[in-house]
This record gives C-alpha cells, structure tokens and sequence, in this order.
C-alpha cells in the first residue's frame, strides 16, 4: 500500500531521502516524526579520527611559521650562491598534506552521518546552518577546519537559540580566519599607536569583511535597515577578536589556534551602531551587539524567508514567512520554537516535490534509499565533484544557493543521470529497484515512474531509472 504524502514530504523534505521502510514506520505521522527529532540534544559526530580546530590550527600555524623560516633561509642562500637548491619547495608541501586527510576525513564522518542518522531533520538542520555561516576550504587553511567549525560551533546549538548559535559562529576560528578578522587592528589601538599610527593605519587598519557578513548575510539581511556607516562602526567594535598564534610570531600571545581577544588591537571608545550606543567594554561591546542583532525583527524575517525557501519553496509564502518570524521573536530566537512553527505550517505538506534537491541532497538520498555501504575512511569525493557541490566549498561567504534554477540546467541534469547509471551499474541484479520504489517515493511515485521501472531491461537500469526518475530528483 503506497504511504501518504504526508510521510513522503517528512521523509524527504525535512529528512534527507527516505530508507526502505521508513515511510511505513512514519505512517501518517509526519508532524510527530519531525517534532520527536527536536527533544534530544544533537547527536555529536563521534570519530576517532576527527580532531579539535585548536589542535589542527596550532600545528597548521607551526607549518606556516616552518615555511617562512625556509624561505627566509633559501633566500640569504640564493643571495650568497646563486643556484642554491630550494629548500622551502618541501616545507612548501608540508601544509597540504597536512590539511588534505582532515578534509577526507570530516568529510566522511558528516556524510556517515547523514546517510545513517535516525534523526534526518537534525542533520539538515545542521546543514542548513553551516551554508548559512558559510565558510570555503578554497582558503588554504578552512581546509583543516571547516569540518571541526561545523562540529564545534554549529551542531552543538541547532537546538538551542539564534543569539547563541550566532556567537559560537562569530568566535570560532573558522569564521574569523575565513573573513581575515584576526587581522583587524583599530587606528587608535595601543597597538597602532606604539608602531605608529599612520604607518600602522596604512600596513594593517580596519578589516570590514566580517562586519559587513555578519550584518548582510548572518543577521539583518540585504535591505535590513544598515548603512555603510554601521558596517565601519561594527568592525571597529569587534577589532580585537583574534586568534593566540594567528599569523606566525605577527600578533604574538595567546594560546596558538584558541580564539583570542587582543585588548591591543581593540579600537577603542563607545560605539554607535544601529542607532543604539555601546560603551567601551572590550569584547563585551562585540557580544552586546550580536545580541541586539539577533534580536532584530529585520533578523527574525531574514531568517524565516532563509527557512521557509528551504523547507516549503523557492518563492516562500508570505504567510508562512510572517508566521516563522513571529515564533522567532515571540521565543526570543529559540530555534526549535522556530522549528515546529515550520513543521506546523501548511504550506510545508501543501505541494509535494516542491524542492529540487541540491546535488548534495541527491547523493545523500541515494545512498540512504539503496541502502549503498558508507566506507569508513573515504567519503564519496567524486559525485560531489561531478554534480558541482564540493562540501564546504561554496565559492563565497553567501553560501550554495537554494533555488532548483540554480542547480536544474540540462548540463546537471545529464551528470545525475551518468551519476545514476553508475550506481546502476555497481549494483547489477543485486537490487530490486521494483520493490524499492514505492518504499522511497510513497505517495510522490507516479504510474509513468513505476511502469518504466518495471519494465527495466536489467535491474542495473531499473535502479539508474528510478534515481533518474523527475519525482526522485525532488524533495
């Protein structure tokens, strides 16, 4: 008997593809299914392998340091005998094969996680939030640290409240080295003023990067009411949140890979942002001011339209916008508030396949719909390189984008449809993509899908048909 709608768009629009029986054990209880997931702390990722941000960047520190030292060495070589041999070209090597297995192996854990979780929704959630605050591994070092930025910073508060979750973001080292925080020093620091002021000014000075995404991208949004005046104002108020070691021996002190605030670099004086002031307390003053952004209602709308895109449609309904930002602000931020007003939300079981799923959301669901085997130290690099969805390499600080337009072109489409006959392929006759599929796509499953599936020549394209099926392509 083919499942309801209702455990279809639970399983797949919320969670992250459905497995063999798991529509059935969802029955009609799609609401209570979701709601369940949000009662227990979220699930730590647990892995041996896997290492705090701290110790990675410590060492990654000392490899960079290691480097200069060569080049500085090969230099006064060269200097002395032309033609000296290169001795930096291995200290060169050294950091990227350093960072390369952290990468392989965090991403492996998270997608170990989500093809085997119980709890789906957590983990898109999860997801969710790490494209949110997004950070890149282009950047040298975020190669070692994205994973353990995701781990550390966000899972640990997708249960808990915007304010919080928005801290941990803005202090880990992650973010700060994504968006060159760590190099912001204010004009009338005691820093700039024993080196100098103007010469300090000019070598260093003002980094905007991270005001100007906390306030565009992570807070009020495009149009939420700030000038360029609060992002120059903001920036000067969170100079000084560092990193001990950051950058070699140039800002010394602290503990190497730990976040850090440098009084020194601290621009000092109160602080108008917004239209409200903020006395000069140091790190306080930066933490006062994220609290009154995640307190804004321009926040609290930001943040409904961002979820409401991603769980009901790429055009969101005004109304269940309007409802998202009242929970949010009624709740004070409490995120699971926010959470079972959109589970709640009609619009969300209104229309199924409403969401074309991401490159990243097809191959998780492939793998949990066929049951596919997870190797435990390598993740499935490649698909994610074919389909175009690197893990944490959005390309920007805005993050991947989450409308089918951006990823439903007739060039991606034909990479998911040789992604899908490769899985066919692998499988052979050892899957019944017959009986497979109304246990995946339940009620979403269409006569047209079913009947060519039947009708396979082989079992190896049946499983290519059904992962290439229009309704399996959506969420």
């Amino acid at each position: 008997m083919r499942e309801s709608f209702t455990s279809a768009i639970a399983a797949n629009r919320f969670g992250l593809g459905a497995r063999p029986g798991e529509l059935a054990g969802i029955a009609d209880d799609g609401r209570d299914w979701l709601r369940a997931q949000l009662r227990a702390a979220p699930p730590p990722i647990a892995d041996p392998q896997l290492r705090p941000s701290q110790e990675i960047l410590a060492q990654a520190l000392e490899l960079r340091q290691e480097l200069r030292a060569s080049r500085k060495a090969d230099g006064a070589a060269s200097a002395a005998q032309p033609g000296a041999e290169d001795g930096a070209a291995s200290a060169l090597q050294k950091l990227p094969q350093f960072l390369r297995p952290i990468y392989v192996s965090e991403v492996s854990a998270r997608f170990r996680a989500a093809v085997t979780t119980d709890r789906p929704l957590i983990e898109r959630l999860t997801q969710f939030w790490t494209n949110h605050f997004a950070v890149s591994v282009d950047k040298q070092l975020l190669a070692g640290l994205a994973g353990s930025f995701e781990r550390e910073a966000i899972r640990p508060q997708v249960l808990g409240t915007f304010s919080e979750l928005l801290l941990s973001v803005e202090t880990h080292p992650a973010m700060l080295l994504y968006l060159d925080n760590h190099l912001s020093v204010g004009p009338h620091s005691e820093l700039a003023l024993r080196r100098g002021r103007r010469a300090q000014a000019r070598a260093l000075g003002i980094n905007e990067n991270l005001a100007r995404e906390i306030l565009e991208l992570h807070t009020l949004g495009v149009g939420g009411g700030y000038s360029q005046g609060d992002v120059t104002t903001f920036a000067e108020v969170i100079t000084g949140w560092s990193i001990g070691g950051a950058e070699g021996g140039r800002f010394a002190g602290g503990e190497p890979g730990k976040f850090l605030f440098r009084a020194g670099q601290h621009e000092p004086g109160a602080k108008r942002v917004l239209g409200t002031r903020y006395p000069d307390r140091g790190y306080e003053q930066g933490v006062a001011v994220l609290r009154d952004l995640a307190a804004h209602p321009a926040t609290a709308h930001f943040i409904a339209v961002k979820l409401a895109r991603h769980f009901i449609a790429d055009d969101p309904p005004p109304a269940a916008v309007a409802r998202l930002a009242q929970a949010f602000t009624v709740s004070g931020g409490d995120l699971p508030t926010v959470y079972r007003a959109l589970i709640d939300s009609r619009e969300a079981w209104a229309q199924p396949l409403a969401k074309y799923k991401t490159p990243s959301d097809y191959i998780v669901s492939g793998f949990r719909g066929l049951s596919l085997p997870v190797d435990a130290q390598h993740a499935p690099l490649a698909p994610y390189e074919l389909l175009g969805q690197r893990t944490w390499a959005p390309g920007s600080p805005a993050g991947w984008p989450d409308r089918g337009a951006d990823w439903d072109g007739a060039s991606a489409l034909m990479k998911r449809i040789e992604w899908a006959d490769a899985v066919g392929q692998r499988l052979g006759n050892r899957c019944d993509a017959v009986q497979l599929a109304p246990q995946l796509l339940g009620a979403n499953l269409s006569a047209a899908t079913a009947g060519a599936v039947a009708h396979a020549a082989s079992p190896a394209q049946a499983v290519t048909l059904l992962l290439a099926a229009p309704e399996f392509m959506r969420r």
